[in-house]
């Protein structure tokens, strides 16, 4: 057992020299762990078979059986065996108190053209969906940005994209869920089967409700390229009238709006508003494949725009959709300040992106509890309409530039429609069933870190959550929530979820929602801690 001394020296000296660390050890380790998932990866893709899909859900449905044979006392809340550090989710989620049931699903199922759907299982990934989509010129209606997310994860947690003030959140393109249930039975919840009710409450249940089998997403037809016109705007109000008009807020269809809306704000007054649509090879518009390893990395080539003036570019789709990757957003500059550098990302540029995987797989408990005060990493679902207050509230808790702006719809399907409490009337489009939000995006290390001054993630956090619940919004829940129980149920509405837990036979067989996103560090004490010391 070290001393605490020591420790303490040693945490001091790995803070003062972070980016040695980060570059010397974390990214070739991080590479070399990269290679070992993707051979591990290539290895399964070979023995891949579509055709075991049924025997292999009905192992997972004979282990949940045998575990309801167990005596009562004997049986632990059910969970998936995958690691914790596989998951992109910042919480460590205490599976070693679980009863845990392995879902080694990695297949695509089935490509439907006339149906413009594609079946998938619950393992496979973003990178893996846009390698077998886009050659055959199809994208799911919603693409998430970091390849290792899982369309499984998505499913039961949410996500949104640059195209959502068109398609909605990711759920909304699920047609089709195949579940297991904590008694062993499979049901497929749809729309308008007998299982309408599950089909409501499964998205956002984070894996409390049963184990995801299968899922059917809704795909576009695509071309190769998206024609994307950067738009550099001063002013707040400008630039938050002009993202609020190009997505839709004030009026909808038939009025054209671009495929996809995106804004990155570099200060209370500048911002670069990107519009984009699907387009064909063009001559006279330059072409940049942004994700290259030694390109530049998208914001920081975005930012370029507030000095050029505005201008287009063609990206390749797949590029495109993958844009943040590299850079993990903006995350990936407070770890090297230097990576963005020319001679290193020609150099080095391809062990980027630290692999997400790799950071929490070394991360202790620790290590968990001091990197939790030193960095911010949220996204919020809140009214577009509301979008000034938000930047005044994020830039004065977390004094951290860039932010990110995502327009996207959030359907009122009435009441009991899920975790989602409708949207005000007041924020709804004229004329539809639908209110414009927006994404915000909270990425880094907070300026009164880097200040090296006191500060309360906690009591950050708590505001922001407190304006989220005051305008309607909702906490993305993979991050770290700081709400009570009796908070985190004004923010989202239960009432369905309970009686779907009550039907399905989820209460006493999986943990419940609040449990399961629930930070297992007491953030309390360590806030309180960092905010003294």
């Amino acid at each position: 057992m070290l001393p605490d001394s020591f420790k303490n020296r040693l945490i001091q000296w790995l803070e003062d020299h972070r980016e040695f660390v980060v570059a010397v050890f974390c990214l070739p380790a991080s590479f070399i762990f990269t290679v070992l998932m993707r051979v591990k990866a290539y290895l399964r893709w070979l023995t891949s078979d579509p055709q075991r899909h049924d025997s292999a859900v009905r192992l997972i449905q004979s282990q949940v059986q045998q575990w309801n044979k167990l005596p009562p006392k004997d049986r632990r809340l059910l969970c998936t065996s995958r690691p914790n550090w596989l998951s992109l989710s910042t919480t460590f989620f205490q599976k070693h108190l679980h009863h845990q049931v392995p879902i080694p699903l990695y297949d695509i199922l089935e490509l439907n053209e006339e149906a413009m759907t594609v079946r998938v299982e619950p393992m496979v990934t973003i990178g893996d969906i846009t390698e077998f989509l886009i050659p055959k010129g199809y994208s799911l209606a919603v693409t998430i940005e970091l390849t290792d997310a899982t369309l499984g994860g998505l499913a039961f947690g949410t996500g949104m994209s640059t195209h959502s003030h068109k398609a909605g959140l990711y759920h909304e393109t699920i047609t089709s869920y195949e579940v297991v249930l904590g008694d062993g039975s499979l049901v497929t919840a749809t729309a308008d089967n007998e299982h309408a009710d599950l089909y409501k409450a499964l998205p956002w249940c984070h894996g409390s409700l049963g184990f995801l089998v299968a899922l059917t997403l809704k795909i576009v037809k695509i071309k190769p390229y998206i024609k994307i016109k950067y738009i550099p705007v001063k002013g707040q109000k400008k630039y938050c009238d002009m993202i609020r008009e190009l997505s839709g807020t004030y009026e909808a269809e038939p009025k054209v709006f671009p495929d996809y809306i995106e804004g990155t704000i570099y200060s209370k007054d500048e911002a670069v508003i990107m519009v984009g649509d699907y387009a064909d090879y063009d001559p006279k518009i330059p072409v940049n494949s942004c994700s290259k390893w030694y390109k530049p990395w998208f914001y920081k080539h975005v930012e370029t725009f507030l000095e050029k003036g505005e201008a287009e570019e063609l990206i390749p789709l797949r590029d495109y959709l993958l844009r943040h990757n590299r850079a993990i957003f903006w995350v990936v500059e407070d770890m090297l300040s230097f990576g963005n550098d020319t001679l290193f990302r020609y150099l080095f540029g391809w062990l980027l992106p630290p692999k997400p995987a790799f950071l929490k797989f070394t991360t202790t408990p620790g290590v968990r509890a001091y990197t939790f005060t030193k960095q911010v990493f949220q996204d919020i679902v809140l009214p577009i309409k509301e979008l000034e207050r938000q930047i005044e509230i994020a830039s004065v808790l977390f004094e951290k530039f860039p932010l990110l702006v995502y327009p996207c719809k959030i359907i009122d399907h009435g009441p009991s429609s899920g975790q989602l409490k409708r949207p005000d009337a007041k924020y709804l489009v004229p004329g539809t069933n639908y209110a414009m939000y927006n994404d915000l995006g909270v990425y880094g290390v907070p300026g009164r870190v880097k200040e090296k001054k006191p500060y309360n993630p906690v009591t950050a956090m708590r505001k922001m959550e407190e304006f989220t619940r005051d305008v309607g919004g909702y906490s993305f829940l993979y991050a770290d929530i700081f709400m009570t129980r009796e908070e985190f149920e004004v923010m989202f509405d239960l009432s369905l979820y309970e009686q779907v837990r009550k039907k399905y036979h989820a209460n006493g067989a999986f943990p419940h929602l609040y449990d399961k996103v629930k930070p297992e560090i007491n953030v309390f004490e360590i806030g309180e801690s960092n905010a003294i010391g």
